[in-house]
């Protein structure tokens, strides 16, 4: 017997998952988030995605990485938009799996509106933000009643970045996330400081938060691009700036002393 559809055969749409995979920990995933993930045809995923994640996929899922580097986009945006929708539209569900949470910097908002204009079902499964992730796994509160009472993320590789207004975003009272800015160290802290934030503000860097290989590095901040070039820092990695990098960095002292009492 021909099961085979006909040109008359309406094929059903699939759906289109923004799924947030967290910072790196597969235990923090969320439980739709590692539900939908092991029970996943397609997954469309970035090169912030933990292996360990990717590896909780059924044997038969086809895996697509649509990685992004500096300087080296294995596919345009516009193409993984295209992507999701012409797989949607052959009637499956696709997993588009992003590191941390889908609408922060993760131009998850760009993906549902082309999953709309189309005409293609698309829900939203937020993670665990690299910022949020980081924070957590280096002890480091974002807020603290003694230290800081506002936080703000910025993009630091965003086109224009001399001219984006950031006066008032760090200083007293006031915790600075800065995503993708390790290229940009050293024009991020000339920046910070011809806005008026003093060379000895505190900074701290958090490479590969939530995972084995995490670094936590420390210094102030008119030595940032020094701090993140002497290390060899490579991302994912966070910049943050502000007094409450000086606590995490004072608990993990305390720590050590403890231990060696």
């Amino acid at each position: 017997m021909n099961t085979t559809p006909s040109s008359h055969d309406k094929i059903e749409p699939g759906k289109i998952w923004l799924v947030g995979a967290g910072p790196g920990d597969p235990d923090l995933l969320t439980l739709r988030a590692a539900r939908l993930v092991m029970g996943a045809r397609v997954i469309v995923h970035d090169g912030l995605v933990d292996p360990r994640i990717l590896a909780m996929a059924p044997a038969g899922a086809r895996l697509v990485s649509v990685a992004k580097r500096r300087s080296r986009h294995s596919m345009p945006q516009e193409e993984i938009n295209a992507l999701l929708v012409s797989e949607a539209r052959a009637g499956r569900d696709v997993i588009r799996l992003k590191g941390g949470d889908p609408f922060v910097f993760g131009r998850g908002g760009e993906e549902a509106e082309a999953a709309r204009a189309a005409g293609v079902a698309v829900e939203v499964v937020p993670g665990i933000s690299a910022a949020i992730g980081a924070a957590a796994a280096a002890q480091m509160p974002l807020t603290h009643r003694d230290a800081a009472s506002v936080v703000s993320f910025v993009a630091g590789q965003c086109k224009g970045l001399s001219e984006q207004n950031w006066a008032g975003l760090a200083g007293h009272g006031r915790t600075l996330v800065i995503y993708m800015g390790l290229a940009n160290a050293d024009p991020i802290a000339d920046k910070l400081m011809a806005d008026g934030l003093a060379p000895d503000t505190p900074v701290a860097v958090v490479e590969n938060a939530a995972r084995p290989e995490m670094r936590v590095l420390h210094g102030p901040l008119a030595g940032l691009g020094e701090l993140v070039h002497k290390n060899k820092v490579v991302s994912p990695a966070l910049i943050v700036i502000g007094a409450i990098t000086a606590l995490q960095d004072n608990a993990i002292a305390e720590m050590a002393v403890e231990s060696q009492a």
